[in-house]
């Protein structure tokens, strides 16, 4: 049977979350390992997915760096410095994952207790493509023009930025996978405004060094991005243990160009769970038709589910794929 879990799977399209969220700011919810472990579990609970995701934030490892930021209500999470000197770079630390993050890691052991053998725990991490975009953007970006021409301009302003970025990423990594994850996620939520040339010259060896140094503790890690049909090649290149694709190419395509040695994640459009539950099994079936009986593929959306998203669509699409993966 494939199994399945959701990006954003513990997030507001559950009435759950929702009420939980009444009672605390995002950033207390994510600070308070009890409260953080909970709505981890909601999910698994639920909805019967086949793993549990870390309830977390990208942005979190920024703070313990130096960086001051907030989340508004509208505009998602504002850089309050934004990162855009040589001074700047040079402030920024890279501290230890335990002292800096160690309420994630605290939440991590909660959920473990909670879980078992039975449910794997994913943790995951924004890469360092993606938080240098926010720390330079200041925010969400359109075209990323900024971070661009830090990127092309001034290379090893950039190559000082991300070094710092990676040894975080893989500090945190690791310190998650320690704390109890049993599998790890790579965020690359941006990196898809990039060419492949870039991606190759200015992103590429940092993912490449987080994902070759997380290969000594033997869990796996996945390895994802998103409008990333241009770059699967360069991903497979950077590693991980499964590649994760959107919803923009067909899995059958995506999985020939990656390797079929390698393992997939995806890739149901969000969207589709907007429409009848008849739809969404349609669409379920096809993209389970794809991968033509190869082990490996985990069913998942190609990217978060959406706050408005109904919670019976979420159920019925896990139920739909445990159902037509049956063998």
């Amino acid at each position: 049977m494939t199994p399945v879990w959701i990006m954003r799977q513990a997030g507001r399209f559950m009435a759950a979350y929702r009420k939980k969220r009444q009672a605390h700011s995002f950033i207390d919810m994510c600070k308070q390992p009890d409260v953080a472990a909970e709505v981890t579990l909601l999910p698994v609970n639920r909805l019967d997915v086949d793993a549990a995701i870390l309830f977390a934030d990208i942005l979190l490892p920024l703070e313990g760096m130096g960086v001051g930021f907030s989340f508004t209500s509208h505009d998602g999470p504002v850089i309050h410095n934004p990162i855009r000197t040589e001074k700047q770079v040079k402030r920024l630390v890279v501290p230890e994952p335990e002292e800096a993050l160690g309420y994630v890691l605290s939440a991590i052991r909660i959920v473990k207790r909670e879980l078992g053998d039975s449910t794997p725990l994913i943790g995951f991490s924004g890469a360092p493509f993606t938080l240098a975009s926010y720390l330079i953007e200041g925010g969400h970006s359109q075209h990323y023009l900024t971070t661009k021409m830090m990127m092309l301009q001034t290379p090893e302003l950039w190559d000082d930025l991300m070094s710092r970025l990676s040894k975080v990423v893989l500090s945190y990594l690791g310190a998650q996978i320690k704390a109890g994850a049993d599998v790890v996620q790579l965020f690359d939520s941006w990196a898809g405004c990039l060419s492949p040339s870039d991606y190759k010259t200015y992103v590429l060896p940092y993912n490449r060094f987080i994902l070759s140094s997380l290969k000594k503790f033997r869990k796996p890690v996945i390895n994802f991005a998103t409008e990333n049909a241009g770059l699967l090649e360069l991903m497979s290149k950077s590693g991980g243990d499964v590649i994760g694709v959107d919803w923009r190419i067909s899995l059958d395509s995506a999985w020939k160009r990656i390797g079929y040695s390698r393992a997939i994640q995806g890739n149901l459009d969000p969207a589709v769970l907007f429409a009848k539950p008849a739809e969404i099994r349609k669409q379920v079936r096809t993209i389970l038709s794809m991968t033509g009986g190869r082990n490996g593929h985990i069913f998942n959306l190609g990217h978060g589910v959406l706050p408005t998203t109904p919670e019976s669509n979420v159920r019925a699409l896990v139920d739909f794929v445990h159902e037509l993966s049956a063998r």
